[in-house]
């Protein structure tokens, strides 16, 4: 099929390659001049394992091309993706308008009886919105609307679109539900087809239940270190029960950060507002995570009268693995409130090589992340890089003796095993 991708950040050139790999026809499409340049030479804009190459397959093989220009669009165009990823403030509230002023600026340019099938992160109503702007701007068009939510994972974003669960869409009618099953049949055949607001809303639901589910666990967690329980014995004990089951989002670790979660939870609660609709678990939902966000700060508050001069390495700084991305990451947020409080920083990560500007002569960055350990006081696991695992707890132990380790998640937990260090973890016992 010949499919339109606009919007070209990560969710867009995720989708645009994807497509293009599996034989359809793909023009990506962004207003951003840097953006179209740096994929056209093969250059994501965003760093994602197997995008550059799967990007450069696509070029490479006449089935993707970017541009800037909507007249460069074909006039045959069968579905418009819309794959922008939201902008979100760091209130956590999105920029809504900016997907409907992009995609306003397209719709004129489509085809007859196109398909706009918008995956960007939007309330609940805004395919309805979208819909009386296309009947107001270009009623002749007869386009048509549905909805399938992005469900990318940064770090594994390509497996997950290519090998889904399942694909959630909504559509008005039954001529749309075969057109867009005929494009993802080449992806999958587990579709669950709904109605367009059913699938703004599963979105929703989906990120709230995980966000409640995180912050419910580290509740519990807090609660166990004070009494002298292990958090993680009692997700096993939740997990086996029936009812709850083995797969639930119930391990006790750091505080969920991002736009993602939490965007969803502001979604609900301005929609909930605007129907008068009072939501008072969905609303404590940013305010326990926003209290958790500060256990680390609590745990070194707790081991040392003063912060002025403790040396604390930070291993990993990204807001994921298998990312570059800084935004929104904990780590980084957690170095700054360090450097407030006149600790001297150093910090490792494989997948950044330049520090935010802010820290150039007050940071100290590492090639090696043992070296940063020498003279050190405090480990902290800001980002779960795997190479981190690689690393010998008998070099760690000797390097460093007496080294407190902060591992929220566990992720280093053999480090527990050492009598010499202070390991601790969100849920150890404390008493």
């Amino acid at each position: 099929m010949k499919v339109c991708v606009q919007g070209l950040w990560h969710l867009g050139s995720v989708t645009a390659a994807s497509l293009a790999a599996v034989g359809h026809k793909v023009v990506g499409l962004d207003f951003d001049a840097v953006i179209i340049q740096g994929l056209q030479a093969g250059k994501p804009p965003i760093f994602e394992p197997g995008l550059e190459d799967m990007i450069r397959e696509g070029l490479d093989s006449g089935k993707l091309e970017f541009t800037k220009s909507l007249d460069n669009l074909p006039d045959d165009i069968e579905i418009l993706w819309v794959a922008y990823d939201t902008p979100v403030n760091d209130d956590d509230v999105a920029d809504v308008d900016f997907v409907v002023s992009q995609l306003e600026k397209t719709l004129p340019y489509l085809g007859a009886n196109a398909i706009v099938l918008v995956s960007s992160q939007m309330p609940v109503g805004s395919i309805r919105r979208i819909e009386a702007i296309a009947d107001r701007c270009c009623p002749e068009k007869a386009l048509s609307f549905a909805c399938s939510p992005e469900n990318l994972r940064l770090g594994k974003a390509l497996y997950v679109f290519l090998k889904p669960d399942r694909v959630v869409v909504g559509v008005r009618n039954t001529q749309d539900k075969e057109r867009i099953g005929c494009l993802l049949q080449s992806i999958t055949d587990r579709i669950e087809w709904m109605s367009v607001e059913s699938a703004e809303m599963t979105k929703h639901a989906i990120n709230a239940f995980l966000a409640t589910s995180v912050v419910f666990a580290n509740e519990i967690a807090s609660v166990c270190e004070m009494v002298g329980a292990d958090a993680k014995e009692v997700e096993r004990g939740l997990k086996s029960e029936q009812r709850i089951g083995p797969k639930a989002y119930l391990s006790p670790g750091g505080a969920f950060a991002g736009g993602t979660l939490a965007r969803d939870i502001e979604f609900l609660k301005v929609v909930s507002s605007e129907h008068k609709l009072s939501i008072p678990l969905l609303e404590s939902v940013k305010t326990s995570n926003d209290q958790h966000k500060r256990w680390v700060r609590r745990k070194l508050n707790t081991l040392f009268s003063c912060l002025h001069g403790v040396t604390v390495v930070v291993w990993g700084l990204t807001y994921k693995p298998g990312t570059d991305t800084l935004r929104r990451s904990l780590a980084v947020e957690l170095c700054n409130w360090l450097l407030e409080q006149g600790a001297k920083v150093r910090v490792h990560d494989p997948a950044v090589k330049v520090l935010p500007p802010e820290w150039h002569g007050i940071v100290t960055r590492f090639d090696a992340e043992t070296e940063a350990l020498v003279g050190a006081q405090v480990l902290l696991v800001g980002t779960e890089w795997p190479k981190y695992k690689e690393v010998s707890i008998e070099h760690i132990s000797g390097l460093v003796p007496d080294l407190v380790v902060l591992d929220p998640n566990r992720f280093l937990s053999t480090l527990g095993s050492i009598t010499q260090l202070r390991y601790f973890a969100v849920g150890t016992p404390s008493c």
